[in-house]
């Protein structure tokens, strides 16, 4: 019994890490309710923003965004977020407001680290952007890349079921009471155990970029949420 219920929902934990990385775009893009035609270089070169980012130009031949939607986008990130930067604490924020009726901050955490492609401690316009084109425009195979990234947790090349146990655990405290019908304390174990053992070929103990990626674009399931935000935008 338990193996049908993964197959059939389990599988999509992929799904749902786009899903919530999607919500985050749009509580970003608020400002879209107040769009105006103002021209994108006074709003980047307002003094009040400590981080710069980067030309227009520059960020339309590094993303799949022209130039009016990431006029969109800054406006919507700078609304959120003067300073020009994000810290953890303000995805943490971010994402209590979202699923008030569980604990995101563990997800907020990694999912941060995951945006933070350079490791600083701050996620800037450049990297929110450059996660989301991925998210949104990117191909199969650059979403998974995204995703295994977020799995990787230590950023060593593989993911450990520790790993993996340790990213569904958070998605559960994260969805809290809206996990129907109501988890056991063993249940994340149980899904993660069935999804490694499909996923580890080898059977080494580890998952490598190509295991995961093999495994997840051979899954309708995956592949379908793979699709859901592609237009959003």
């Amino acid at each position: 019994m338990l193996g049908s219920v993964w197959e059939t929902e389990g599988l999509q934990t992929l799904g749902i890490v786009i899903l919530v990385c999607a919500g985050l775009k749009l509580l970003h893009l608020l400002g879209l309710i107040s769009f105006s035609e103002d021209s994108v270089e006074d709003e980047l070169e307002l003094s009040s923003v400590r981080h710069r980012p980067e030309g227009l130009e520059q960020l339309e031949s590094q993303t799949r965004f022209n130039r009016k939607e990431l006029q969109i986008l800054y406006r919507g990130f700078k609304n959120e977020c003067p300073s020009g930067v994000v810290n953890e604490d303000t995805f943490k924020e971010i994402y209590a407001q979202f699923f008030p009726q569980g604990d995101a901050s563990m997800y907020a955490h990694f999912l941060f680290n995951a945006f933070d492609t350079d490791h600083n401690g701050s996620v800037s316009f450049e990297d929110f952007v450059m996660g989301m084109s991925i998210l949104l425009r990117g191909s199969v195979q650059e979403k998974l890349n995204w995703a295994f990234n977020l799995y990787d947790i230590n950023k060593d090349g593989y993911i450990t079921k520790e790993e993996m146990l340790d990213i569904m655990k958070a998605i559960y405290d994260m969805m809290g009471k809206w996990t129907y019908p109501i988890l056991k304390d063993e249940t994340p174990k149980q899904h993660v155990d069935i999804f490694f053992q499909k996923m580890d070929k080898n059977r080494d103990g580890v998952v490598t970029m190509d295991e995961f990626i093999d495994c997840c674009q051979n899954d309708e399931n995956i592949m379908r949420s793979m699709q859901l935000f592609e237009n959003v935008i």
